[in-house]
C-alpha cells in the first residue's frame, strides 16, 4: 500500500519557494529571496542584489556599513544590494501587478525599512521563515499598521 504524501500548505509552499528565489541573490550575506502572493497565485518575486546594470558583491566585494541600535549594540550590514521585499515591491511596480492585500514570504523577517515599504505598499500578511535579529521594529509597526506577521520558525539569525 502507498503512503499519502502530505501536501505542504499553502504558507509552507510559498515559504520554500522564497528559499529558491533567494538562491538567485548575488550577496553572499543571506541570500534572501522573496515572494509575493495573492489569491494563491504568485504576482512578483524579488531576491537580495544590485541595482540593474551595477556590479555585485559576488564581483567586486560587500558595502559594509556599521549600524548602532538603540540598545548600542552594533551590527554590520552590506548597503551595496536592495533586499529581496524590496525587490519584489520593485517588481510588481514595474510591471503593474496590483499588490494591494497581498501576502509576502520571505526568509527572514524584515528589516525596519524594509517593514516601511511592505505597510505602505498595501501587503496585510508577512510570512517569514526564520527571525532575524534586528528585527525588533518592524514587528512593532506591523501590528501598529494591522499587517498580519507570522514566523515560522522561531530560529534566530544573526551575521
Amino acid at each position: 500500500m502507498n503512503e499519502k504524501k502530505l501536501r505542504p500548505s499553502w504558507d509552507e509552499y510559498f515559504s520554500h519557494l522564497a528559499i529558491i528565489v533567494g538562491e538567485r541573490g548575488t550577496c553572499d550575506r543571506g541570500h534572501c529571496g522573496a515572494i509575493i502572493v495573492k489569491e494563491r497565485r504568485i504576482v512578483s518575486t524579488g531576491y537580495a542584489g544590485s541595482p540593474v546594470g551595477c556590479r555585485h558583491c559576488d564581483e567586486i566585494g560587500h558595502e559594509m556599513n556599521t549600524v548602532t541600535h538603540e540598545d548600542g549594540s552594533k551590527s554590520n550590514h552590506c548597503i551595496r544590494t536592495t533586499h529581496a521585499e524590496q525587490n519584489a515591491i520593485c517588481q510588481a511596480a514595474r510591471f503593474g501587478a496590483a499588490i494591494d492585500g497581498a501576502t509576502i514570504y520571505v526568509k527572514m523577517s524584515p528589516c525596519y525599512t524594509c517593514a516601511k515599504m511592505i505597510i505602505n505598499s498595501g501587503i496585510k500578511r508577512v510570512v517569514c521563515n526564520q527571525d532575524y535579529h534586528a528585527s525588533a521594529r518592524s514587528k512593532e509597526i506591523f501590528k501598529e499598521a494591522g499587517v498580519e506577521f507570522v514566523l515560522l520558525d522561531e530560529e534566530i539569525v544573526k551575521y
